[in-house]
């Protein structure tokens, strides 16, 4: 409302208003009308309701204009009437609202003039100093204003100073900005898609990428990746999004495969672009600080209301569109959670809009810009914007813009771009425009001389702006900045930063680094990784990957001798250190991990040690399976006694099946000279009785015989003779096949002997293998899983 002083006659002089007639609820004090005719103030206010601003602001005027004046006025009495404001810096401008000093003397101003100003003016500091208190006070004073007036600004509001990329004043973390979005925003896919595209968009600038959303191949894949996470209401943050850019939890986009669309070896380039970024030196500030948590930014302890001020001067242009496109993305988001209104609830004033919302291009900060000059006046968020440069602004955009805050402009290009914007404004809002007349009006204004257009009013004002309660020193340097915050910084814990486990700093410049935290390395497409698979761990206990080499190989052993030909498949992990000799294979450790079960991807949750970088480059692993295969040469044996039962089994068999038709052989001629041995003996043995009992007859008959010696008994005798011939010779017989019995034997205790030699070589005898039977047929990069307890202990996973 235009307000006028009940008691002021028209046309009567202007005097500075007491605190009382301002001073009311819903109600902001910007200035006094203004007599472009007369040049002139005229009686009464200049009242802003509040509730007007839920339909949103823009201010236009060049420089000089007192824009920034008007709106960090308008800042203060929001601020005064309990609305938090969240004021985007591109200049500095903006951080002049902490410099309100209700003593108004001048060593409270001397900190923070400009010096270079007194110079200019032939003064010294200190008499500078006194010049601006005195100019502050008077200033104050004739608008009706005082140090009692800015005491109580103090105490309505708290005021701080953020600066995204720094540590002058409250660095901001930007890691949980990939957090998945409210379920309001999730569960409209326009929104949702709106999100996405924005922080895709706002992230590539970042990297230098002038990504067009439907043509890039690097948009539409970290589309997917933030679509795929978020409509899970899963978070991201930089770390995981470079490990789903190397391994995508999708094999198709569209209609393609994955790497038909965007093969593995472009997508690293992406990937390593992301790296650099998150593992420069300047970027760590970018991890730590508070989180952009909308909700404490506007109100403190307590509930009290905060004027939080980002400065983003400071900035490449690159990383303030990445900035300010994940701070409106996060005031969205914010916004979608609130209940309906149609009280004023918060501001967000964004200063020097150029840039951010052009009338063609669609940078990332446009979308959500939109979405919020559509959206946000249901729930009581209002949003203002400035600028010197009209031909800048997205007109069209501002159709749903209910006040113009009009200053002297540079152009008559200017004033028809103005001119236009009004006229669109006007329309959306079913109000008559004056389109001659509103152009007149703005040929005649002068320094901190506005004309407001109000689709809530009847009809435009011209009015002064009011004197600003903060000292407008310009913008504040980094180390006034620091000064100013020293006592405010909250003490947080700081994001992860670029380090391994345990805080062991990584090296930030290699290109594959590991990333922020514990995070999954980035590894270079060709070069082969798997993960050990884990099994479950102790309560409480985290999971940690270790960077191994796996070496599979089939390696035959030989030998001719002994009539053995095995082939074992070995398997072998050695660790990856940063030491002269990265893999020692002497510390290698026989693992029985068959390959077809390693995985592809860790699990998640999971933690990474540092990757040495040597094991990001391919080469080494062709030397290192070189080695293995040389260390095998020298080292991998055959010892038979450890060969296993079967394989000792089978050489056994083969030893009898090779000497079973000897032994067989000379079993047969043992059993056949024994037979002899028993023949010849029986037959021995019946002659000795024959011829024992012939001769005893014939000597008996002899010797006992009535007759004597005789014929007949020497014939007798000569028989028994015979007999005794025949009985040497079968005894000689028996002797001869006994010694073919102990001949044959000998034979075939010479052939066990020698078997059982042969089987005995079994527990002792150790079988190289040749050059040519080594085969390493898998050498890969390895994660081994560990559970790390509370104390730190690590324990494998995977035994």
């Amino acid at each position: 409302m235009a307000g006028k002083k009940p008691d002021a006659a028209p046309g009567a002089a202007w005097s500075a208003p007491a605190d009382h007639e301002y001073e009311k609820l819903g109600a902001f004090y910007l200035g006094r009308p203004y007599d472009l005719g007369t040049k002139t103030p005229e009686p009464g206010l200049l009242l802003y309701d509040s509730k007007d601003l839920v339909t949103h602001a823009v201010a236009v005027g060049m420089t000089g204009s007192g824009k920034t004046g008007l709106c960090i006025s308008l800042i203060e009495e929001a601020a005064l009437d309990g609305i938090p404001t969240i004021a985007i810096d591109p200049k500095g401008d903006l951080t002049n609202l902490l410099l309100t000093f209700p003593a108004l003397r001048p060593q409270d101003f001397r900190p923070w003039i400009n010096e270079d100003d007194a110079r200019q003016k032939g003064l010294t500091p200190d008499d500078y100093a006194a010049q601006q208190a005195t100019l502050w006070k008077d200033g104050l004073a004739a608008w009706g204003e005082d140090g009692a007036r800015i005491e109580r600004l103090k105490d309505a509001a708290d005021f701080a100073i953020y600066t995204p990329g720094s540590n002058a004043g409250i660095p901001v973390s930007i890691l949980a900005s990939f957090a998945a979005p409210a379920a309001a925003i999730r569960d409209d896919s326009e929104l949702l898609q709106e999100r996405v595209s924005s922080t895709a968009t706002s992230l590539l600038g970042l990297l230098g990428i002038d990504a067009d959303p439907v043509k890039s191949r690097e948009h539409i894949l970290l589309s997917n990746l933030f679509s795929t996470a978020w409509a899970a209401g899963s978070d991201l943050d930089l770390a995981s999004l470079i490990a789903q850019i190397q391994s995508p939890p999708m094999q198709k986009v569209g209609v393609l495969d994955l790497e038909s669309f965007y093969p593995a070896k472009d997508r690293y380039g992406l990937a390593t672009a992301l790296n650099n970024l998150l593992a420069a030196p300047g970027f760590a500030s970018w991890l730590k600080g508070e989180s952009l948590d909308i909700g404490k930014i506007l109100h403190g302890e307590g509930g009290k209301p905060r004027v939080s001020v980002f400065s983003i001067a400071h900035l490449s242009d690159a990383e303030r569109m990445f900035f300010v496109s994940l701070l409106l993305n996060q005031v969205l988001a914010w916004v979608r959670t609130q209940s309906g209104t149609t009280s004023l609830r918060a501001i967000l004033y964004m200063d020097e809009i150029f840039g951010f919302f052009p009338p063609v291009a669609t940078p990332p900060s446009k979308l959500p810009l939109l979405t919020l000059l559509k959206q946000a006046r249901a729930f009581g968020l209002g949003v203002v914007l400035a600028t010197q440069n009209p031909v800048d602004l997205d007109y069209k955009g501002l159709s749903n813009t209910g006040t113009w805050f009009l200053g002297r402009l540079q152009t008559e290009r200017d004033k028809a771009r103005v001119l236009e914007g009004l006229e669109g404004a006007a329309a959306a809002a079913n109000a008559k425009f004056d389109k001659s007349r509103i152009g007149e009006i703005l040929s005649g204004l002068g320094s901190r001389v506005f004309l407001m257009n109000n689709v809530h009013e009847d009809a435009p004002v011209v009015f002064e702006s009011r004197w600003a309660m903060s000292y407008l020193r310009g913008p504040l340097t980094r180390d006034q900045i620091k000064t100013l915050m020293s006592g405010a910084k909250p003490v947080a814990p700081e994001s992860a930063s670029p380090a391994g486990a345990g805080g062991v700093p990584v090296a930030s410049h290699d290109r594959a680094a590991s990333v922020a935290g514990a995070g999954r390395p980035l590894i270079p497409p060709d070069v082969p990784q798997q993960f050990i698979p884990a099994r479950s761990g102790p309560a409480g206990a985290t999971l940690v990957y270790r960077p191994h080499v796996l070496a599979s190989a089939k390696v035959r052993f030989a030998d001719p001798k002994s009539g053995i030909d095995a082939t074992n498949d070995l398997t072998y992990l050695a660790p990856i250190s940063d030491g002269v000799m990265p893999v020692d294979w002497e510390k290698a450790e026989a693992v029985t991990i068959a390959v077809a079960d390693l995985e592809k991807d860790p699990q998640s949750g999971a933690q990474f040690e540092p990757l040495p970088a040597i094991a990001t480059r391919t080469k080494s692993y062709s030397g290192w399976k070189a080695d293995c295969a040389a260390w095998l040469y020298r080292n991998a044996t055959l010892d038979l006694k450890q060969a296993g039962r079967e394989q000792r089994d089978a050489i056994v068999e083969k030893l009898r099946s090779e000497y079973a038709p000897k032994v067989q052989r000379l079993e047969e001629k043992i059993r056949n000279a024994q037979q002899a041995v028993d023949r010849e003996a029986g037959q021995a043995h019946s002659a000795e009785l024959q011829t024992a009992v012939s001769v005893g007859a014939t000597v008996l008959g002899a010797l006992l015989g009535r007759k004597g010696i005789n014929a007949g008994s020497i014939g007798r005798a000569t028989t028994a003779a015979r007999g005794v011939g025949r009985s040497i010779q079968q005894h000689q017989d028996v002797g001869r096949a006994r010694a073919d019995v102990a001949a044959a034997q000998a034979e075939l205790d010479a052939i066990n002997a020698e078997v059982a030699q042969k089987t005995a070589d079994l527990g002792s005898v150790a079988i190289r293998p040749t050059k040519s039977n080594i085969d390493v047929q898998v050498l890969t990069l390895a994660w081994a899983p560990y559970w790390r307890d509370a104390s730190g202990a690590m324990t494998p996973a995977w035994a």
